[in-house]
């Protein structure tokens, strides 16, 4: 995230709450075994997807891209009694982590989780979606999208994370098939009028997408 000025995270993450200490077991855990640990949802940003769900009370929770399941924990943290979490991650290594900390965590009842491709797997998930989480391949945003969002209910939120990918959609001529994909996907967003939207420069840039 070099485009943010890092004594201004620095300052910011100085005046926030502090990691917890399974949260903090897991980040260590990741930074030490992950192929790719910078992936992973920071501190700030896992606190407000927390926040998130305890303002909005959603009843039906849905996340692609699970990882080692840090913010997987900390959306389920925030649900209401009897609320479900449904989560989608296709790499079994991270599964495996994933699942060690949710029974650490105590919420195995909460969340459910499901191996493989997240397209194949949606159709399978008939549930109207109260809130989203989108942290999955970057070139799949848009299929996500158009996908989900008949699938969530009048007033619904989805969260797309990474959409500044590193100040790399910033620049004139953007490169890469990731930040091309998450650029062409802000711009079809940007444009659609089913939604409201606002776009924070919260870490690696969060979208959040109301459903009118």
């Amino acid at each position: 995230m070099t485009f943010l000025n890092p004594l201004a995270v620095e300052y910011a993450s100085r005046f926030s709450s502090t990691e917890d200490p399974l949260l903090s077991e897991l980040h260590q855990y990741t930074l030490a075994h992950h192929p790719e640990p910078h992936m992973l949802s920071g501190t700030i940003q896992a606190t407000f997807l927390q926040w998130i769900c305890e303002w909005i009370r959603p009843s039906f929770v849905l996340e692609i891209g699970t990882m080692v399941g840090y913010s997987t924990i900390a959306l389920a943290r925030g649900l209401p009694p009897g609320a479900q979490l449904h989560t989608i991650e296709k790499r079994k290594a991270d599964i495996s982590i994933a699942e060690t900390y949710f029974q650490k965590a105590g919420l195995s009842d909460r969340i459910r989780i499901h191996e493989g491709d997240a397209l194949q797997i949606l159709p399978q998930l008939s549930y109207t979606w109260d809130l989203v989480f989108l942290d999955a391949d970057k070139t799949g945003y848009l299929d996500y999208y158009e996908y989900l969002i008949p699938r969530m209910r009048p007033g619904a939120l989805l969260i797309a994370d990474n959409v500044l990918f590193h100040g790399a959609v910033l620049e004139e001529n953007i490169k890469g098939k990731n930040a091309k994909a998450l650029h062409a996907f802000n711009e079809r967003v940007s444009q659609d009028d089913r939604v409201e939207k606002i776009m924070l420069t919260l870490r690696d840039g969060l979208f959040l997408i109301r459903k009118k």
